[in-house]
């Protein structure tokens, strides 16, 4: 008997070891929902250390906001959210890297050609010649990566976004290539993989997609030259009691063999850089894109994206009186063939031009589809047709009759009014469908030009040979 109690004991106590290892430690852990492919690993890390991550999958955007309630970690692609709050744990220690890049078809890479800028990639996409899938920036990181990255290169100034760098007209064009977004960019693709050309994801996610065998054709992954937002998923001590259980898990997650077992798994860079990188990993990350410091950024993105690539409707009254000959006409033109990259027209776009002299001269109006469309508007602003007299408001009545709730109206004018009804008669009717921007230069009365705009929510701005080409770029699009 003494003997099988013995065993019986011996029994007990190996059985309280194991599965849980030797500890049998338990963490509570708020993830990400990316994070499900670790799975493998963390049965590794259980095995080896004792230690169980019970992971408690959110989408990045609500976990962020679920930090405080009751877990011993946090683990999300960034804790960059949580600092924007005043939030992040103190202690944090990254586990692994992946750039938010973009994944396209063979055929679309070689449209984009090597090392595209993000200007590049929003100038296809503007055109309707990429159609790709994002994630949804409400509920995603990734997708709010995407927003982020797109933004800073169309702001151009090098540096972390600010609140007035975030404006709908620089990223409209690139939004209008959306085919879906989705909380699962990568599941929404494999659905819709005939209808899109790509994605906006990390690239690992592109490259877990290649290796899965759900796709009828494999997506190559374009590091935009410019930059992308790195994810580097910090593992957090959220609760500073379980530190000796946290410094056991990141001791064993970073060391040489964790590190190579997640890139084999999960196509995700090692933190630690003297692990030799599988070849699909070969590509260096270039310069990281700087991320936001203020919430009120975010926030802009958000309603930023959600008005973009809505089909708004621009309309231009431009000056086509002899006055304009010369230089002003050049520069006018200048400014329209300067639309490109960020600032182009784009897919869904419904512009409206109407020359003016004595009278209302042409009136053209497309919705943007393909690059013909473009052409056709460059072909009416090229017109050498220059008459004369000044009817200024009969344009830009005729422009509030076809103008659509929400449009906005850029009039472009040298003169004053010397043909057609005055200004109290312009000023007497209704033009509430949406804000008139005068772009005035040469001899064009500011006060009356004031007038207008006051009454309708615009603003003058002056146009001489060197701004006009960033005032008609500024002024268009959703506002």
């Amino acid at each position: 008997m003494p003997v099988v109690r013995a065993v019986l004991v011996l029994v007990l106590l190996l059985s309280a070891c194991g599965p849980g290892g030797p500890e049998g430690t338990k963490l509570t852990v708020l993830a990400t929902a990316e994070l499900a492919d670790l799975g493998p690993v963390l049965a590794d890390l259980r095995r080896d250390t004792g230690v169980e991550l019970a992971m408690d999958y959110r989408d990045t955007m609500t976990a962020a906001a679920e930090l405080n309630r009751g877990f011993d970690l946090a683990w999300l692609p960034t804790g960059r959210f949580l600092r924007l709050r005043d939030a992040e744990p103190k202690l944090t220690t990254s586990i692994m890297l992946s750039p938010l890049v973009l994944g396209v078809k063979a055929g679309e890479a070689a449209k984009l050609g090597a090392r595209p800028t993000w200007a590049d990639i929003a100038d296809r996409a503007a055109g309707g010649g990429l159609r790709f899938g994002m994630a949804d920036p409400h509920v995603s990181g990734s997708g709010m990566a995407a927003l982020i990255g797109v933004a800073t290169a169309a702001a151009g100034t090098g540096a972390a976004l600010r609140p007035e760098d975030v404006r709908c007209d620089r990223i409209q064009g690139f939004l209008a290539g959306r085919a879906f977004d989705a909380p699962d960019v990568s599941g929404e693709y494999v659905r819709r993989q005939d209808e899109a050309g790509g994605i906006v994801a990390p690239e690992a996610a592109i490259l877990a997609l290649n290796a899965s065998g759900r796709l009828r054709e494999p997506l190559q992954v374009v590091h935009p030259r410019d930059g992308s937002v790195l994810e580097d998923y910090p593992l957090m001590l959220v609760n500073p009691d379980r530190r000796a259980a946290y410094d056991k898990v990141v001791g064993w997650l970073r060391t040489p063999a964790a590190q190579r077992a997640i890139m084999d798994r999960t196509f995700r860079r090692p933190a630690d850089p003297a692990v030799p990188r599988r070849a699909e990993l070969a590509a260096p990350i270039g310069d990281p894109l700087y991320f936001p410091d203020r919430q009120e950024v975010l926030d802009r993105l958000l309603r930023a994206y959600d008005r973009a690539g809505t089909g708004r409707q621009v309309i231009f009254v431009l000056d086509y009186s002899l006055s304009m000959a010369g230089p002003r006409v050049a520069a006018l033109r200048r400014a329209f063939a300067a639309l490109s990259g960020f600032d182009r027209f784009y897919a869904g776009e419904n512009v409206t031009i109407i020359r003016f002299a004595g009278q209302v001269l042409e009136e053209r109006t497309v919705t943007v589809a393909r690059q013909e469309d473009v052409d056709a508007l460059q072909a009416v602003v090229g017109s050498a047709d220059l008459r004369p007299h000044t009817a200024i408001w009969a344009a830009l009545e005729r422009a509030y009759r076809i103008a659509k709730p929400g449009a906005s109206i850029v009039l472009m004018t040298d003169g004053e009014n010397n043909a057609g009804p005055g200004l109290d008669a312009f000023l007497g009717g209704r033009h509430d469908a949406g804000p008139t921007y005068a772009i005035r230069f040469g001899e064009a009365d500011p006060a009356e030009l004031g007038r207008v705009t006051a009454a309708t929510g615009g603003r003058v701005v002056d146009g001489d040979a060197e701004s006009l080409t960033e005032a008609v770029k500024e002024l268009r699009g959703c506002r």
